[in-house]
């Protein structure tokens, strides 16, 4: 049963909406851990191999200890994806708050067994860090996106460039290949050449 997508504000709409969002960051944050760690054992166990031993030893070092990391990085991943469906369930949106929240919760509940002075700690550097990471995500979704009033006009112009297009063909001006080539300039299939591109008939 597919879940309940609320406002999402600035973030990224194409998620996976909620409880599966837990299954899919889980999965991811193993995957990250997993390749990651390897990566990172890999090349740690060839430094601190023998001269002769240092693939053998390389790759033992990842294969065992890259599952580890990527078990972390999974508690971490479903542990966050839960507060924040949590969160979203609870206030009736998905927004930048969400994530900051479920950060600072994720980062105090992980480090709980520390005591509270170590709790305390990680949950601020758990908020802090998913503060920087909204906000540069905001940042780029905003730069990248267009607003409704953008769309809007680039909506009317392509149904103008269109208009104009039939009203050619209608008359004869467009015809063979320049026809196919103006048709996918008028529906926005194909960039315009502006208005000097037009046929010239002597």
């Amino acid at each position: 049963m597919g879940g309940t997508r609320w406002d999402t504000g600035d973030r990224d709409a194409g998620r996976e909406p909620c409880p599966d969002r837990i299954v899919e960051d889980l999965g991811g944050a193993f995957g990250m851990g997993a390749i990651g760690g390897f990566i990172w054992h890999f090349v740690k166990g060839a430094r601190n191999s023998p001269a002769g031993d240092r693939f053998q030893g390389a790759l033992y070092s990842a294969r065992n200890r890259a599952p580890i990391l990527g078990g972390n990085f999974a508690v971490w991943g479903g542990t966050f994806s839960s507060f924040d469906c949590s969160l979203q369930y609870v206030r009736r949106r998905d927004d930048h708050w969400n994530a900051i929240a479920s950060g600072f919760l994720t980062g105090g509940v992980l480090a709980a067994r520390g005591g509270w002075k170590a709790a305390s700690r990680s949950a601020v550097i758990g908020g802090v860090l998913l503060c920087i990471i909204e906000g540069v995500a905001a940042l780029l979704v905003r730069s990248t996106s267009k607003t409704p009033r953008e769309m809007a006009l680039e909506q009317m112009k392509q149904e103008k460039d269109m208009q104009e297009y039939q009203q050619r063909q209608s008359s004869g001006e467009v015809q063979g290949v320049q026809s196919w080539v103006q048709y996918l300039q008028a529906s926005g299939m194909a960039p315009s050449m502006g208005s000097s591109s037009s046929t010239s008939t002597s």
